[in-house]
């Protein structure tokens, strides 16, 4: 595939992630003129019915960005540490261990706070993470992209089944845990924003350094060691990096899956593999890809809504196949 611009897709990124603001600003249950809503962003009135509900609808779309940023960061790292381009924290189990620990949270602890909701979801996706990644290691040849994303797939089963276990004899208390568990960020307030943004941002500052060390770790660990580089902090980093944006995101929106597998590997196909570019642009156009999910939901949903993490799937799934198609799964 010929690659684009840099420059050219940065302007079209600003355009795009402009767009989709001002259109999750705008439509819902009650559609709002786009004038309207930059006047009520503006003047900051809260006069009319129409301004009242775009400031309500305000940390909804300031939640989608952070949460799109995050997961688009998260594949990218994904994918750069375990050179495989079918690798992203849903596939790799990452979700699934978030979504477990948080289910036993409000189960036989009975949760509610965000801080617990993302305490739990941190320490499930790491428990997981490691597991997926020190089971995958197993035998002669090692860690491979194929077993690491068949390891991820078998995990992410078998928790699925120990989350259906638990939630089915309690329909009555995990009302809320079943509207989680398909992704949204209809949820989002002011307090989980406050509550969240501090680990985001530790992911995304620790992603952003690694950078330059990842594009040597993309060249192999004997000439990245020849480099300078030590391959085993950059791998520990960097995953640590990468289930803090996912976990904590996970943790309020829900598991919002397949944004990690897509947004990289399309930047990756249009900019080249170069992690100085990828990450930036993976947070730019995962957030842009998490709004218009978001609001293509509340549009087919009207005057209800379809949650993001359904529309995102219906999107992921064929790219995914494609991806399973054409890919060389062997390395990046």
């Amino acid at each position: 595939m010929k690659k684009i611009n840099p420059l050219l897709l940065i302007v079209l990124s600003i355009i795009g992630l402009s767009i989709s603001i001002l259109a999750s600003l705008a439509f819902g249950a009650r559609h709002i003129g786009f004038l309207e809503v930059i006047q009520s962003l503006i003047y900051n009135q809260e006069e009319t019915l129409n301004q009242i509900v775009v400031h309500e609808r305000i940390p909804r779309t300031l939640f989608g960005i952070v949460a799109g940023a995050s997961l688009g960061i998260s594949g990218a790292l994904m994918q750069a540490i375990t050179r495989n381009p079918i690798a992203d924290p849903s596939i790799l189990g990452v979700n699934t261990g978030a979504s477990l620990f948080v289910v036993a949270g409000i189960a036989f602890l009975n949760i509610g706070r965000p801080i617990e909701y993302i305490g739990l979801a941190l320490l499930g996706s790491s428990i997981v993470a490691l597991f997926v990644f020190g089971i995958s290691s197993l035998g002669a040849s090692g860690s491979t992209p194929i077993k690491l994303a068949l390891a991820g797939a078998a995990t992410s089963a078998a928790l699925s089944s120990i989350i259906s276990a638990i939630v089915l004899p309690r329909t009555d208390s995990m009302t809320n845990f079943r509207f989680w568990q398909v992704g949204s960020i209809s949820g989002a307030t002011w307090e989980g924003m406050l509550t969240v943004l501090p680990f985001l941002l530790i992911g995304l500052v620790i992603g952003l350094f690694s950078s330059s060390t990842l594009d040597a770790l993309a060249l192999g660990d004997e000439l990245a060691i020849g480099l300078g580089v030590r391959t085993g902090i950059v791998r520990l980093l960097s995953t640590g990096a990468g289930v803090i944006l996912c976990g904590a995101t996970t943790a309020i929106a829900g598991p919002i899956g397949f944004i990690g597998l897509m947004v990289p590997h399309s930047v990756r196909l249009l900019l080249g593999p170069s992690m100085k570019r990828l990450i930036p642009m993976s947070a730019v156009l995962g957030a842009i890809l998490l709004l218009l999910a978001d609001v293509i939901g509340r549009l087919i949903g009207s005057p209800s809504e379809l949650e993001s993490g359904i529309v995102t799937a219906f999107i992921g799934a064929p790219i995914l196949i494609l991806i399973a198609m054409k890919a060389k799964v062997k390395s990046l």
